[in-house]
């Protein structure tokens, strides 16, 4: 994870390590390669739901939202029963490190969490922050870039670790998409919304829309682009 602050103040530097804190409690206590930290813990019932920290009760709340508003096929349980947070905690961790930097009075910066991006203001006068989504078949080409100056954009594929989405309804891997990339408000949405069109497959492109999304642009694994109308525009494309 990386953040670029173009805000020159005395405080910036103690902001970012104060951001970059929020990334590492939130590894501490989601890992799941950790088998000390919570999440792991909660997963061998050595914490009860009642002793839940506040932070994994909202981690499993979004999780229960996304499952509900999916029809189920968002899920943090992988079919073996298995459970794994990591599709909700990276965007979240991350909006929440992103909330310290503007909260704390920066106004011009891009957080990059592993290619998931949130950005606010203009990294110099006149121009909006320039975010790529990259082509799933090539990772020399860029399927578009978009110019921000809020917001964030999440991309969930299966071009880098294979078909590791799965469908919450069948327990099977999700292979109808090979990538999803999802623009809204803040990164715990835009991440949370993008595993979920790649697990709901076509179906979730315009769904998005309906849940948060501000623009959806998805590639099938028959190489067709899929994009609601916000996305259409973006690529230049009519829908």
């Amino acid at each position: 994870m990386s953040v670029d602050v173009r805000d020159d103040g005395p405080t910036t530097p103690d902001l970012v390590d104060r951001a970059f804190a929020v990334l590492r409690a939130a590894d501490r206590r989601f890992s799941r390669y950790d088998p000390a930290s919570e999440v792991s813990r909660y997963a061998r019932d050595e914490v009860r739901p009642a002793d839940l920290s506040d932070d994994l009760r909202e981690v499993l709340a979004v999780a229960g939202k996304a499952w509900e508003d999916s029809g189920g096929a968002f899920s943090v349980r992988r079919p073996d029963g298995t459970l794994d947070t990591d599709g909700v905690v990276k965007g979240w961790a991350a909006q929440r490190a992103a909330d310290v930097l503007w909260a704390g009075g920066l106004q011009r910066f891009c957080l990059n969490a592993g290619g998931d991006v949130v950005v606010r203001g203009e990294p110099e006068p006149g121009r909006g922050w320039h975010v790529g989504i990259r082509d799933p078949n090539d990772p020399q080409l860029f399927l578009a870039v978009l110019e921000l100056r809020g917001g964030a954009v999440a991309t969930s594929g299966t071009y880098e670790r294979g078909a590791h989405v799965w469908d919450g309804r069948t327990g099977e891997p999700a292979t109808g998409l090979v990538s999803a990339s999802v623009v809204a408000s803040d990164l715990a949405t835009a991440d949370v919304l993008a595993t979920s069109v790649l697990a709901l497959g076509d179906e979730g492109v315009d769904w998005a829309g309906r849940h948060g999304a501000t623009a959806v642009i998805a590639v099938g694994a028959d190489g067709r682009i899929r994009a609601d109308r916000a996305g259409a525009a973006l690529l230049g494309t009519t829908r």
